[in-house]
């Protein structure tokens, strides 16, 4: 029998530090239609002037033939879509910035057997987390059940953490497209064999 006056050290759990970015659990589901206001805020966040897309062009791209967008929500969401008044809006309902539950999305497209990553956009909170692994792969695989036998993106030549993220994928360059993008930007255009796993 313990002595109950007695205290053993090392037997009583040391708290652990709280971890502010460490990893939250995402799921990978459709897009939904109420979903796409959401999705362009994140795209302008995610991409300078010229380089985002315009809501008509950002629609354009989901709706094309071929097309599907995936998008990255927490888990278990928990707070509500942060919102503000547009000045050219005033008056009117306040949009969604961000939904609280959604950390990024995907486009892609499937044509003739050879796949197509149009956007792949990560909120700054989720990056470096898992969700743009998870979103690639999660489109990697409809491509590659879409009988897709290759994926090709662009990205620009100055976005040095997209072309690490994209190597660490199984993704290289194969050619540069001179002033791909409007503000004169040139693009990198890589590409990626989905017979390799």
């Amino acid at each position: 029998m313990e002595n109950p006056g007695l205290i053993r050290f090392g037997a009583i759990p040391r708290p652990q530090p709280p971890h502010y970015n460490g990893h939250v659990p995402h799921t990978i589901r459709d897009f939904q239609p109420s979903d796409f206001e959401t999705l362009w805020r994140i795209d302008q966040d995610c991409f300078p002037p010229g380089i985002s897309y315009s809501r008509t062009e950002l629609k354009v791209y989901m709706r094309r033939r071929g097309s599907f967008t995936l998008v990255a929500a927490d888990a278990a969401p928990s707070a509500p879509a942060t919102t503000i008044a547009e000045p050219e809006k005033a008056g009117k309902h306040p949009l969604p910035i961000v939904s609280a539950d959604l950390a990024g999305f995907i486009v892609a497209e499937a044509d003739r057997g050879s796949g197509h990553i149009i956007t792949i956009d990560v909120i700054a909170a989720a990056r470096r987390s898992g969700v743009g692994s998870l979103l690639l792969r999660a489109a990697e695989d409809r491509l590659r059940a879409a009988g897709c036998r290759s994926i090709e993106l662009e990205t620009a030549v100055d976005n040095v953490s997209a072309l690490s993220f994209y190597k660490q994928h199984g993704y290289s360059v194969i050619r540069t497209f001179p002033r791909y993008y409007s503000i004169g930007v040139d693009a990198l255009v890589l590409e990626k064999d989905l017979a390799q796993k």
